[in-house]
């Protein structure tokens, strides 16, 4: 028997949210296909668990659009992004294949340049955030509240 959600709709099976995962080229439209993907995934959690507050989701978002784009950027290459329920939040993992850890860079407003921000906005967003180095390349933990 399918369990309904309060819209009527069919709640998702927990395989369904326990965990998603896509691979890309690296290529600077994975960014909005990732954010893309992680939004869908999103969706069916929060049919089934629904966040403690609205604002999860969109910084989970920022989170992914921010990882994906800073790997795009200083790791070419294929990425791997990965994204599973932790007991009251959401574990993200970026792969690329860069072996060089993420370091925070100055953030100079008002010049035009951009940059520097990111690294700055994950730590801030994120529960704990950690780096694990592998031969090929590395992995970015990130966990955040949900």
């Amino acid at each position: 028997m399918a369990t309904e959600s309060q819209d009527g709709g069919k709640k998702p099976s927990m395989e369904q949210t326990q965990e998603w995962g896509a691979r890309f080229d690296g290529g600077f439209g994975d960014v909005t296909r990732a954010r893309l993907g992680a939004e869908e995934y999103l969706k069916r959690l929060a049919r089934a668990s629904p966040p403690a507050t609205p604002e999860y989701r969109d910084d989970i978002l920022l989170v992914v659009s921010e990882l994906v784009s800073n790997a795009i950027q200083y790791a070419p290459g294929p990425i791997e992004l990965t994204m599973r329920k932790a007991f009251d939040g959401v574990h993200v993992t970026l792969g690329d294949t860069s072996t060089t850890r993420p370091a925070p860079r100055p953030f100079h407003p008002g010049t035009g340049k951009g940059g520097g921000i990111g690294w700055y906005l994950i730590h801030t967003l994120c529960d704990q955030v950690s780096v694990v180095v592998r031969e090929d390349g590395k992995d970015v933990h990130a966990f955040l509240p949900w």
